[in-house]
């Protein structure tokens, strides 16, 4: 750990790029050599096109999970007992797909977008690149 004093810390030219307390010092923690060596392996691989690839299909399964989550009302159970919350599930999972069917257009239209969000707009004014859709992470 480095600590830094009032001293040290207040005349630095970057320090709002550093930290956003006006009256405390700032301390910087290192983390254990195995730890930092994890660190730098595993964001090396997230930056592979097949880490990409597998990071795409999940977050279109959580995308589903969320949909069942939040939309259809699963964080809760109409039934007591497991052979009745399964057949909620599995009834519930039917209507999503079919909700989802009815509402899809026909395969030779183009799927319209849906608009951006904060965080998104937020990347594109800084031009930042940000992850294709997991919808087109396969085209």
């Amino acid at each position: 750990m480095a600590r830094f004093t009032k001293a040290q810390c207040r005349p630095c030219p970057v320090r709002t790029q550093c930290t956003t307390s006006r009256e405390s010092a700032r301390n910087v923690g290192f983390p254990p050599r195995e730890l930092r060596d994890l660190q730098v392996r595993v964001r090396a691989e997230q930056q592979t096109p097949a880490w990409k690839a597998r990071c795409a299909v999940r977050s279109g399964v959580e995308s589903t999970v969320n949909e069942l989550a939040h939309g259809h009302g699963m964080r809760r159970c109409r039934y007591r007992g497991q052979p009745k919350a399964h057949l909620q599930h599995v009834l519930t999972a039917i209507a999503a797909n079919i909700e989802r069917l009815s509402g899809s257009s026909p395969a030779d239209e183009a799927h319209s977008s849906r608009p951006p969000t904060a965080f998104q707009d937020f990347l594109d004014q800084r031009g930042i690149p940000r992850p294709k859709s997991w919808r087109t992470a396969t085209s």
